[in-house]
């Protein structure tokens, strides 16, 4: 499982078009930023800090089959990055990301 971080607009545009083309930065790179789930927590704080309304998604890999590459991001670590549209049909289930009493965001229990 690989994980998407979006704000609720992107959500609600994801929703109702049932495809994501990618945030801003997203489409300003070319691919569609992801993170593993002992990388998403940084990317929160890295990328969202202080951000309410946040979405959690968590998207299996085999459906995007050859458009998800992993690639050399931060430091070395390898991060996943879509090179096409991510499909609703790949997202298993999303979450709500608060914002805890300490400025980070809380993530779900079920995250492995």
């Amino acid at each position: 499982m690989i994980y998407k971080i979006l704000r609720a607009e992107e959500w609600e545009t994801f929703r109702k078009e049932g495809v994501f083309h990618g945030a801003p930065v997203d489409i300003s790179d070319g691919f569609i930023h992801l993170s593993s789930s002992s990388q998403v927590a940084e990317t929160a704080w890295k990328h969202f800090q202080g951000a309410s309304g946040l979405v959690l998604l968590a998207v299996e890999e085999s459906p995007l089959a050859d458009n998800l590459k992993w690639e050399p991001s931060r430091g070395g670590a390898l991060f996943p990055h879509i090179y096409g549209h991510l499909p609703m049909t790949a997202v298993a289930w999303t979450a709500p990301l608060p914002l805890g009493a300490d400025g980070r965001h809380v993530f779900p229990e079920e995250l492995p």
